[in-house]
């Protein structure tokens, strides 16, 4: 059945491939990525849910291929005031920037010190987060992408988005961290579940129409998550966009998703892809 061979793809996805997936982060499969260690002396909360349902496949139209630059290892990819906005990582190559949607081009406006590696970027209020992998550093920036301060986080940084009030980030595993805005502390944790069992690898967030959206690492798939209760409520198998890459020697995995609310289109696109695509889904 099509639904079982999905689900399969989907469950079977863990950190022992990561070795076979390529790109800068191969070594995420360090047992710390799944143990996430918290802030705080008492043990957080939190979200559990029965997982009875099975997860709908969304489809999805091509609306539009834009260029996109294959220096850009993209680790946060978000569309706010009409602005695409982008973060890479990679040592020595991470940044925050503006990338022309039309052109490709990048307006690099941040740059990370050469020993970070710079992971997923939110627009929360007046301020830009970017994460750090393993560097336990969150860096917050103005609306211009001027550096305003620098707050620690423990454990790894992978994916973040928000609600408007909270903040939600991923680490690799299967769980994503709710924390506080002002102090990156952990204040509760989401437990992501695919049909019932654990879906790990985790990574870039988008926060839409009260869902979050989450590539999952070494795929070409995205989830949709219930934050309520952890549950995989759909999903988007996306390998014709990676086949696009077949002349393209640079293409790394599927990471970046970006919301557009006043089309309800999502942008997409992978580290070092010749492309960026937006897409209307089809639910």
């Amino acid at each position: 059945m099509r639904y079982t061979n999905y689900l399969s793809i989907l469950l079977g996805l863990c950190c022992t491939t990561l070795i076979a997936c390529g790109g800068g982060k191969s070594d995420k499969a360090d047992d710390n990525a799944t143990q996430p260690q918290s802030q705080t002396a008492e043990a957080p909360s939190s979200t559990t849910a029965e997982d009875n349902s099975t997860a709908k496949r969304y489809d999805y139209r091509i609306v539009a291929e834009y260029p996109h630059s294959t220096k850009s290892y993209t680790q946060g990819l978000e569309y706010y005031d009409g602005v695409m906005w982008e973060g890479t990582g990679q040592y020595g190559e991470s940044h925050l920037m503006r990338t022309e949607l039309t052109t490709g081009e990048r307006h690099i406006v941040a740059s990370l010190p050469e020993n970070e590696f710079g992971e997923g970027i939110t627009h929360y209020k007046d301020r830009i987060y970017q994460l750090t992998w393993l560097e336990k550093i969150v860096h917050i920036y103005d609306l211009n992408g001027k550096p305003q301060r620098s707050v620690p986080f423990q454990g790894q940084g992978w994916g973040i988005t928000t609600d408007g009030e909270r903040l939600f980030v991923s680490t690799g595993s299967s769980d994503i961290r709710i924390v506080d805005p002002e102090t990156m502390e952990y204040k509760s944790v989401i437990h992501v579940k695919f049909n019932g069992r654990k879906l790990n690898d985790i990574n870039e967030l988008e926060w839409i129409d009260g869902k979050i959206w989450a590539n999952i690492y070494c795929s070409n798939r995205i989830v949709v998550i219930n934050p309520e209760s952890g549950v995989v409520e759909a999903y988007l198998d996306l390998d014709e966009l990676k086949q696009t890459q077949y002349n393209n020697s640079d293409a790394d995995v599927l990471n970046g998703i970006a919301y557009n609310a006043s089309t309800g289109h999502i942008y997409v696109t992978g580290k070092q892809w010749n492309k960026l695509f937006e897409l209307e889904i089809i639910k």
